[in-house]
């Protein structure tokens, strides 16, 4: 099994903020997700791997090749989708689609028209005049129309009602069915990858926090709700998080095995959600309601 995206030792530094030491392999034909609260470096790593950003030091390499050395073959591969828009707004749906086209040497014009039925696109409509979650849907029609290897998407669930959302979600796992095929998927959204993706990237203030199977986080996190009678000074640390009300506290322990041990007789154990993991792991042990 071969990776599409190859990160080693990326540091990017700004002023407040600060990317370190990100070394990572996202392997192909698989759907990975990308969360981290608000200013983690979530946007930054895909820029990163975009070539819009260059990294202080590190190295990136997509399909095997320099992401520097090689980027028109490598662009060619890649469908890029983001909440921002990133298309001339005075222009149409249309006149857009004409521009971006011929840059592509595996452009499929059926298929283009296909997601613009099923996507309702307005050829005519100036791109300025589109809803943010028509601009995204446009994005994915580009990205889904010219045999894209890989696709990068930076909150594309963002603007979206949720039945189009669930529509989205289908539509990219039936595009992994080709083997071939990568999806990289920053969201805030952790729902949408409890859904979808097989492996989660997870940073946290410019670090990565881990880099997993979905399925094996279920084995290595326990989520605890129990009385506070519970918390000693040995029992916290047992936690990577706690969240404690007047009603009890409930935690996320790292350890599932020796959590379910000490917890199991004496307080409700269950499989923390994607958000839950993330939430604890930021707040950590001085939550208070």
């Amino acid at each position: 099994m071969s990776n599409c995206i190859e990160l080693s030792h990326l540091h990017k530094r700004y002023d407040r903020f600060a990317l370190q030491d990100i070394s990572l392999a996202m392997k192909e034909g698989y759907i990975t997700g990308l969360i981290g609260p608000n200013g983690a470096g979530k946007t930054t790593l895909i820029k990163m791997i975009m070539g819009m950003v260059h990294p202080d030091q590190g190295e990136i390499s997509l399909f095997g090749l320099d992401n520097q050395e090689h980027q028109p073959a490598i662009k060619s591969r890649i469908g890029y989708v983001s909440d921002e828009n990133i298309y001339y707004e005075q222009l149409t749906v249309k006149q857009m689609k004409k521009i971006i086209a011929p840059f592509y040497s595996r452009w499929d014009e059926n298929t283009y028209l296909k997601y613009q039925e099923l996507f309702k696109l307005p050829p005519g409509k100036k791109i300025k005049d589109l809803s943010k979650g028509m601009k995204i849907k446009f994005s994915l029609a580009i990205a889904l129309s010219h045999g894209a290897d890989l696709l990068i998407m930076d909150e594309p669930t963002s603007g979206l009602d949720p039945v189009f959302r669930r529509e989205m979600l289908d539509l990219l796992t039936e595009h992994i069915q080709d083997e071939k095929k990568s999806i990289l998927f920053s969201t805030h959204n952790t729902t949408d990858l409890d859904r979808i993706a097989d492996y989660i990237v997870f940073i946290n203030d410019g670090k990565m926090v881990f880099n997993e199977m979905k399925e094996a986080l279920t084995e290595k996190y326990l989520l605890v709700k129990g009385g506070k009678e519970l918390l000693d000074r040995d029992v916290r640390r047992l936690f990577l998080g706690i969240r404690e009300s007047a009603l009890g506290f409930e935690g996320l322990v790292g350890n599932r095995a020796e959590g379910e041990r000490f917890f199991k007789d004496n307080a409700i154990c269950e499989t923390p959600t994607l958000e839950e993991i993330m939430y604890f792991t930021v707040k950590g042990c001085d939550v208070h309601v």
